[in-house]
């Protein structure tokens, strides 16, 4: 039984529940490694069953070795597979994802099996995918690395005239390039003063002299997800600019200093946003510091002032400061990092200096 396997049955343990259906589909792929769209995992203590359509048995087939795959058809649906299998085992309560199945689903479950208890596990299945193996990491800062030669790449395309949609096309293009094989989110480029928006939708805005540039992007490769920002400026900066941009930088590199296992996530957001607020632009820094990169974007836990969980080692965390003022412009400045026993490994190398293009 592999290490992830052996979380989760203490988790079942914990929970006092004899069974789990697995649902939401990075955590299918974290147990299983299935990469297909439509499945279920059906996993106990002593059985671990994969249970797919016949779009994706062949599929599951070549990437699943530790499970059963069962093909359901017209006959046996999904629940009633559940069924026999629960059945099969005596199985008395079974865990779910109530956060990741639709409401006719769940009943349907309920309805196919009314003498189970169905226990809501809410995101515990997710917190098991807080910390990183070395497989994972490896995959994470690869996916970085692209990011990286993106951003290099950009830099030498960037020109007045070119609009926002062209510019992160020619990010995304050179992702792809240099092997990614998706996007982690919908890539952000904007100009001006639609910076001041963090997560503005590129558009026809063509870039001018003068324009702050910030360019948010990540891929995927082998399943794991990158993210990255960098903040550049079309021509020489003003005053007001550099002020802004050093700013952010003074803060993110605070953060950097300050992160490692041990630390309380909202203590590693205060060391970046204590620096905003000192220089007078604490009013302009509305989102938390950072969160986690995986197999999702956005994974668990966060760096916000909220949360107060500690970090531990092989936690993947984003270090994002940013100030945004309407009408003006905005300045952002992100690097994943790795955390460590006595602070963090920075997977991001771009260059963060202010570039003036």
């Amino acid at each position: 039984m592999n290490a992830r396997m052996k979380r989760l049955m203490q988790l079942l343990e914990q929970e006092k529940i004899d069974a789990v259906l697995v649902a939401q589909r990075y955590n299918i792929r974290y147990f299983s490694g299935f990469t297909g769209d439509t499945a279920y995992l059906y996993i106990s203590k002593k059985r671990q069953v994969l249970m797919t359509d016949s779009r994706y048995t062949v599929w599951a087939k070549e990437e699943v070795k530790d499970f059963e795959i069962f093909q359901t058809d017209r006959a046996v649906s999904y629940q009633e597979k559940t069924r026999q299998l629960a059945e099969e085992e005596k199985i008395q309560c079974i865990g779910f994802e109530n956060h990741a199945m639709i409401y006719s689903d769940v009943q349907a479950f309920r309805a196919k099996l009314p003498d189970i208890a169905w226990l809501e596990l809410d995101k515990k299945l997710e917190r098991l995918r807080c910390i990183k193996d070395a497989s994972e990491l490896e995959c994470i800062a690869k996916a970085e690395a692209i990011g990286d030669h993106a951003f290099s790449h950009i830099l030498k395309e960037l020109c007045v005239g070119m609009t926002e949609k062209e510019a992160a096309w020619e990010i995304e293009c050179a992702m792809r390039k240099y092997g990614a094989e998706g996007l982690s989110f919908e890539t952000i480029a904007v100009f001006g003063k639609r910076t001041a928006m963090p997560h503005a939708v590129p558009g026809d805005a063509r870039l001018q002299k003068g324009d702050f540039v910030v360019m948010d992007f990540g891929c995927i490769y082998h399943g794991y997800c990158s993210d990255m920002t960098r903040t550049v400026v079309m021509g020489e900066a003003s005053g007001r600019q550099k002020d802004i941009y050093e700013t952010v930088l003074r803060a993110q590199l605070a953060a950097l200093s300050a992160i490692k296992s041990g630390m309380r996530c909202c203590d590693a957001d205060a060391a970046a946003r204590n620096q905003i607020e000192k220089a007078g632009y604490g009013q302009y820094f509305g989102h938390g510091l950072g969160h986690s990169v995986g197999l999702f974007i956005h994974e668990f836990p966060a760096l916000s002032p909220k949360e107060e969980m500690v970090l531990q080692e092989g936690m993947t965390e984003t270090v994002e400061p940013g100030i945004y003022i309407p009408d003006f412009g905005g300045v952002r400045i992100e690097d994943l990092v790795v955390v460590t026993r006595n602070g963090c490994e920075n997977l991001t190398k771009s260059p963060k200096e202010l570039i003036q293009l």
